[in-house]
Formats: C-alpha cells, structure tokens, sequence
C-alpha cells in the first residue's frame, strides 16, 4: 500500500513492512485523490489501509524517515461513498477502507483510529475522501488525525 502526500518529492521513496508481510511506501507528490490512488496502482499497490495501531505506528514511522515536513496531508484509502451517511459514532465516521481491485478492506477499527482533527461534514449525498494529517507537535513528536 502506497500514502501520497502534497509536498515536493524526496530524493527516494521509503519503504517499511510488517512482519505479516504487508509493506507501505510513501511517495510525495501534490496530487488528487483520484491521482493517488492511479499513481499507488500503477506500482501494483494501492493507497494504504490503517486497520490497527501496529500499522498507523508503521506508518508514522515511514513518513517520519522520509523527512516529511509537517503539516502534510497524506492520501490514505478512506473514503466515503455518495450512498454513505456521517456517522458520528463510529471511529471512522461512516467512512471506509478501499481494497486492491476494488475489493474492500476490514472495516472494524479500533477506536484508537477514530482521531479526526476536523469532524467530517454531515452528508448522505456526496463522496468525500479523507486523508492522513500530520501536524507539528512540540519535542519533535507528531501528532495525526484524519481529515476531510
């Protein structure tokens, strides 16, 4: 699974895997969601899933290694749907995971994940997508929600 995200390129892609097997990479680029998601497939991926906090660390850890300048955006799969409603009670707010092929994703999460920094607008109407911010924390940390 690929992150895309809106800042210029690194000099190189960087990779991280699971013990599992499943590896992310992140690619910088200042692209759509639609962009992202043809860019991820092209490399024979697809834009991440964070279904645990075993892979959002993962994940983290990836971006932090590519020296990614925070705030950043981060193209994720996390969509929403023109059928789908907001739902304010589940952690990813009536959004979901899109799966390789157009397969889906588990979408059971952890609360733990259902870090917003802006909840999402209320709709029953309208595809949304929703992408992985980072934002500058004190002490070098960061900190991430998920956006809009």
């Amino acid at each position: 699974a690929c992150a895309l995200g809106r800042s210029p390129p690194p000099p190189r892609a960087a990779v991280r895997c699971l013990a599992a097997g499943a590896c992310f990479s992140a690619h910088l680029a200042n692209v759509s969601y639609a962009e992202a998601r043809g860019a991820c497939h092209q490399r024979r991926g697809s834009l991440a899933w964070v279904t645990g906090e075993q892979e959002l660390d993962l994940l983290l850890e990836l971006l932090a290694d590519a020296a990614v300048p925070a705030p950043a955006v981060f193209w994720v799969g996390l969509k929403r749907n023109a059928s789908a409603c907001t739902h304010n009670e589940q952690p990813l707010r009536g959004f979901s995971w899109e799966g390789v092929g157009g397969g889906t994703a588990p979408q059971e999460v952890p609360a733990a994940l259902g870090r917003w920094l802006q909840e999402p607008l209320p709709s029953c109407s309208t595809a949304r997508c929703a992408g992985l911010h980072l934002a500058p924390f004190p002490r070098g940390d960061r900190r991430w929600g998920w956006k809009e």
